[in-house]
């Protein structure tokens, strides 16, 4: 991937812009409680997040996340809502634009798996200090029932510039 020297949302052209990566992230909310996971791999590595990947060749986004929500906790998201995009721009060149779900229920058990550990927050008390520097300003407006589109700039793990906007 080649640098690039950016630092703010307007060095980029978004109507020309592509993603390396298609993605999805879903959030388990149930009882208060957020279903949240400790990446063990992978990017974002040792961060908590919500569970989800890369869209496979032939895959809708819905059924990546379900899939995704499989393989990284061993249970099935019900009654998934879509709540909007987040585009990312990494100054090394890597770029992923996420479709982000919320679901209020699951079937199985939550369990530790080779990606990640399940981990239980009240959604009053979400641990932003460990998550993606993004998190903490579209995570509070899914958990508000809000749809919505982010554009991100990350050098690294530190966030260079972002915008979001409601969708209602």
């Amino acid at each position: 991937m080649t640098a690039l020297s950016i630092t703010s949302l307007s060095e980029i052209d978004w109507s020309q812009w592509q993603a390396k990566d298609p993605a999805t992230l879903t959030f388990i909310i149930k009882d208060g409680q957020v279903l949240l996971i400790r990446k063990k791999r992978g990017l974002g590595e040792g961060k908590i997040n919500g569970p989800g990947g890369k869209v496979e060749a032939g895959e809708t986004h819905a059924e990546c996340a379900v899939r995704e929500v499989q393989e990284e906790l061993c249970v099935t998201p019900l009654n998934m809502q879509y709540h909007g995009e987040c585009l990312f721009q990494f100054i090394d060149g890597y770029s992923i634009h996420v479709h982000v779900y919320s679901a209020n229920d699951f079937e199985g058990t939550p369990t530790e798996t080779d990606e990640a550990i399940p981990l239980w927050y009240s959604v009053e008390d979400m641990p932003y200090e460990e998550m993606w520097e993004d998190d903490h300003i579209w995570l509070p407006k899914l958990l508000a029932g809000k749809s919505f589109h982010g554009k991100f700039i990350f050098d690294g793990n530190k966030m260079l510039d972002h915008q979001l906007n409601l969708l209602d």
